[in-house]
């Protein structure tokens, strides 16, 4: 009996302690491909070749209707159906609204299983870029609401 909670204590151990590695490496590869907003506000005003795409869902689009000046507005949909979209051979930016950047990773991820090597997400996504008093715009391009339907 000793033996079998020995066993299974030491399976939830290492459950526990592979979980935390993964964790850890998926940290480690989303700050790798994160920007900063003071980092990105610094490339647009210096008019560096930086392309911006606004990936947040159509409902925290419509709650907020502000896009960052020069960005392209893409439903996360389309992006995930074709990512190619986002210019592969450009630097590019990516936000959503969420400071933990949900949707952006899901993006990520799929960029780089295709190989993009130029594609970064705004760290804090649309709301921190709003925190550092960044200028916005408001957009006024149609869009439509998945209805599920």
């Amino acid at each position: 009996m000793t033996l079998i909670a020995i066993c299974v204590v030491a399976l939830c151990l290492a459950i526990f302690i592979g979980s935390r590695i993964r964790r850890a490496r998926e940290r480690r590869e989303l700050e790798q491909h994160c920007i900063e907003p003071e980092t990105l506000h610094d490339l647009l005003t210096a008019n560096k070749r930086v392309l911006v795409f606004d990936i947040r869902q159509p409902l925290d689009l419509l709650a907020y209707s502000e896009i960052i000046p020069g960005a392209t507005r893409v439903a996360p949909k389309e992006v995930m159906a074709n990512p190619f979209i986002i210019p592969k051979e450009e630097d590019t930016v990516v936000y959503c609204t969420c400071p933990g950047e949900k949707t952006s990773r899901e993006v990520l991820h799929r960029a780089l299983a295709l190989n993009f090597s130029r594609l970064k997400i705004l760290k804090g996504g649309f709301a921190a870029w709003k925190a550092k008093g960044f200028a916005v715009e408001p957009y006024r391009e149609s869009f439509q609401l998945d209805t599920g339907a």
